[in-house]
């Protein structure tokens, strides 16, 4: 079966800065792969720079993007011209065939109005092959252009190698670690004209040169053929690495062999999950499985024994390991990694084995990863991620006592880069929470510290540290600080130990993050036992639960002073104050599982596949974020959900699917379980 025909890579494109359907990209690349590659429609809206409407081409993009809140790092544009190249994308844009374009997850074809030609890209790990079809015979060029950045260039004739580097990093908050991207083309020597290649500055100035470097600048290699096929090559190390990544990878010569090559790897990852649906749902749940299997992009390269080695950005030079890079923590850890640990066993091991690496070559864990480490985003998530690979037995004892160390350093010490550690640290370790008078974001801060000391308890107790394990356990508890029982609601507190006075379980931001008080008081995925005690049991706490759903969707701009797109998707879906176009919404439809109603789940849950999601271009309520939400529907389908990471069970409910198989093997739980175990999941695939 073809799962891969399902897949409309255009889910969620339809988006923009004030209204996200899913703000992703069509991205053209191998499961969790080195690189990626999307077309390039209009860059005048920036991080956005693709569209499905548009009727414009400016080119292929190279392409590390992870989010558009986050940017661009390591990547270049390029596209084929003909007689005059240009390099501004407002003058070198091209119209297209819409009806001859093709995107699949590993094939990509434009017919270009403009230079009558045919542009096609089969991806690989480490890069791409690429096919030129010109039509007419005018003076041809592939133009190699930059995204922003200092880039240099040099084409050896003789060798048929273009040489590309950029430091290209477009994130505009803080960041620690310096990282280059090294990319070769290889051509076929005959393909290129000698002495005819342009190299283009800055202001437009074109010269007929093979070398050139600076901010803005860019080449147009002159082609002798009207069918040119070459090779893209990445690294984060050296030209010369580069070359040998590809290599390793053994591609056959064959331009159709190896696109049936991809097809084939592709199908096996979205075959990992089999169901069985009406065509709208199989549509939309393999369009999720693709986009599931994107993120976090691998770092490490191959070294001279074949082990992993990786540029650590942190250290400034070559060390030994995994690495994977663009993932932010704050929205994968509620979906993610569980579900890896399911379907994707082995490389859910490299990613934590590779993030606990981050930790030893900068000396604090990441809270966001996009090339090197940058601050976005509260809190230090990772905790959960760690956490979930310890207790399905990912990690060694070793590495488990070393992922251990460097979550008690975040847990205690505050640091002085922002892109590290918990915010409010110190303020938060001496007085149980973290003070609004002196923090933004006081709530979700300290929520987000209660959890993550719950996981840093459970990983000391699988290491036997049973001092340490009583006092996380204890600090996990500090949720109940800011629970404020005259309201009902989790409210910020001053340094004197007094609640704000201004409240609205509606205003967002200030002392909420993309929420309000509404969504946020529920973020007590470690404890909702203790969160129904502080509401006077159960019945009271579930019966909060309903109110999310059953009032209206209104919201007060509060702390950001604006209306931010969060806000308005939280009002289109409309499913109360339920914000599941937003990650901290995930776990509230499935309250009612956990204490053993999965009737009312099923209810909100299918509602919510039905309504909100599908696999056209607008088919995510909100920013899917790195496979996040993606994953949370086919969570819903298959009637499972990872209620608190971290913690080997999983919430049940009916499948919205007709049936359902995991690694071949068929997936059914009886309707009187509303909780179960990743072992007794492991057990029924076993069988």
């Amino acid at each position: 079966m073809s799962y891969i025909d399902y897949v409309n890579i255009k889910q969620g494109t339809r988006s923009s800065m004030r209204f996200s359907s899913g703000n992703t990209l069509p991205l053209v690349q191998m499961p969790f792969g080195f690189v990626a590659f999307a077309p390039q429609t209009d860059s005048t809206r920036g991080s956005w720079y693709y569209h499905p409407e548009d009727r414009s081409f400016e080119g292929i993009r190279l392409t590390r993007q992870p989010s558009p809140w986050i940017g661009e790092h390591g990547a270049f544009t390029f596209l084929p011209q003909i007689q005059v190249p240009a390099s501004n994308a407002g003058s070198r844009w091209s119209s297209f065939k819409v009806k001859e374009t093709v995107l699949t997850p590993c094939y990509m074809r434009y017919a270009l109005n403009r230079s009558f030609s045919v542009v096609e890209l089969i991806p690989c790990v480490y890069g791409a092959k690429v096919r030129l079809s010109f039509q007419k015979d005018y003076d041809r060029f592939l133009s190699v252009l930059p995204v922003s950045g200092f880039c240099s260039y040099r084409l050896d004739t003789q060798k048929g190698l273009l040489y590309c580097m950029t430091d290209c990093d477009t994130f505009g908050g803080p960041s620690v670690g310096t990282l280059s991207s090294y990319v070769v083309f290889q051509f076929n020597p005959e393909d290129l004209i000698p002495n005819e290649t342009l190299t283009e500055a800055k202001d437009g100035t074109q010269v007929k040169a093979n070398e050139i470097s600076g901010i803005g600048t860019g080449i147009h290699v002159a082609l002798r053929r009207k069918m040119v096929e070459f090779t893209v090559a990445c690294s984060y190390i050296s030209y010369e690495q580069a070359l040998k990544n590809v290599e390793s990878e053994r591609l056959p010569t064959d331009f159709e062999a190896l696109k049936q090559k991809n097809e084939d790897v592709w199908n096996e990852y979205l075959g990992r999950i089999e169901i069985s649906a009406e065509d709208e749902t199989m549509r939309t749940f393999y369009s999720c499985m693709y986009r599931a299997f994107l993120y976090p992009h691998m770092a490490h390269e191959v070294g001279e024994d074949g082990k992993p080695i990786h540029y650590a950005p942190g250290l400034g030079r070559v060390t030994e390991g995994y690495r994977y890079t663009d993932n932010g923590f704050w929205d994968t850890y509620r979906t993610n990694y569980s579900f890896y640990s399911i379907v994707a066993e082995k490389e859910c091991r490299q990613m934590v084995e590779g993030y606990i690496n981050d930790y030893k070559d900068y000396g604090w864990f990441p809270c966001w990863t996009a090339g090197n480490v940058k601050k976005c985003m509260p809190s230090t998530a990772i905790d959960a991620v760690i956490c979930d690979a310890a207790a399905k037995g990912l990690l060694s004892r070793d590495l488990l006592a070393t992922a251990f160390e460097g979550m008690e350093k975040h847990a205690n010490l505050a640091s002085d880069l922002p892109a590290f550690g918990r915010e409010g640290c110190a303020d938060y370790v001496n007085l149980g929470y973290v003070p609004c008078d002196k923090y933004r974001e006081s709530v979700n801060l300290t929520l987000d510290a209660a959890y993550f000391d719950a996981c840093l308890a459970n990983v000391a107790e699988r290491l036997g540290y049973e001092e340490k394990n009583a006092f996380y356990l204890n600090r996990g508890k500090n949720y109940k600080n800011l629970f404020d029982p005259s309201v009902g609601f989790m409210r910020p507190k001053d340094s004197r130990g007094v609640f704000k006075a201004e409240f609205s379980p509606i205003s967002w931001g200030g002392d909420y993050t993309e929420a309000a008080a509404m969504q946020t008081t529920f973020a007590v995925q470690h404890d909702p036992d203790g969160l129904a005690e502080l509401f006077g049991g159960k019945e009271k706490l579930l019966s909060a639960v309903d109110l999310v759903f059953d009032s209206p969707a209104d919201f007060l701009v509060g702390g950001y002073g604006q209306e931010i797109h969060e806000m308005s998707e939280m009002a289109a879906v409309d499913f109360g104050q339920c914000a599941i176009s937003n990650q901290p919404s995930f776990h509230i439809p499935f309250f009612h599982a956990y204490f053993g109603d999965r009737k009312t789940t099923t209810e909100r849950v299918h509602a919510l596949c039905r309504e909100v999601f599908s696999y056209r271009d607008n088919g995510f309520p909100g920013d899917e974020d790195n496979g996040s939400m993606a994953i949370w529907y086919i969570f819903a389908c298959i009637g499972l959900y990872p209620f608190c990471p971290g913690k080997p069970y999983y919430t049940c409910h009916t499948p919205y699917v007709s049936s359902v198989k995991v690694h071949g093997c068929k997936l059914s739980i009886p309707e009187s379980v509303s909780k179960i175990s990743h072992q007794e999941i492991v057990d029924i695939l076993a069988k």
